[in-house]
């Protein structure tokens, strides 16, 4: 069966670069979507104050400002569309705001495009790591109905 479209989740990690290198290198797709997904900073901050919700000072507007974790996500997923192009990939830029964790918002991608694979890379965590961590790829694997490669780090990698 012949793979049309491929998603690859990119968040910049040098687990990711490996990623897009081996989907350059063992895959092949007409087009590969390269998907950053993001989360808003005023839920970020919620949750990590413990707070449910957060109220921006009403001075501001939506309009006027332009979300920073937003931003970074643009650069890079852009970073990760350069990177899909150097090893041939046919790529194009998307970007995904998370409502509610990282792996939902990648397999919600796949299914709105009916991509015929996803394409991560893995922290490689073992142990009480992998207890303590939960990881967007395991879950992506747990939760997604497509086929999924996924990349382990290097031998010389340091996991987190």
């Amino acid at each position: 069966m012949p793979c049309d479209l491929m998603l690859i989740a990119y968040d910049g990690s040098e687990n990711a670069k490996r990623a897009v290198e081996y989907a350059g290198r063992f895959l092949a797709a007409p087009k590969a979507v390269v998907l950053t997904a993001w989360e808003p900073m005023v839920r970020q901050t919620a949750r990590l104050s413990g707070m449910s919700s957060v109220v921006q000072p009403e001075w501001v507007s939506d309009e006027e400002i332009e979300d920073i974790a937003y931003v970074d996500a643009k650069q890079v997923n852009a970073e990760g569309v350069r990177l899909a192009k150097l090893v041939g990939l046919n790529a194009e830029p998307r970007t995904a705001e998370c409502t509610s964790t990282i792996w939902n918002a990648i397999v919600d991608v796949a299914d709105d495009l009916d991509v015929d694979i996803i394409v991560a890379g893995t922290r490689g965590a073992t142990g009480i790591r992998a207890l303590l961590h939960s990881s967007v790829a395991e879950a992506v694997l747990k939760h997604c109905h497509r086929p999924i490669l996924l990349v382990p780090p290097g031998r010389n990698a340091e996991c987190p």
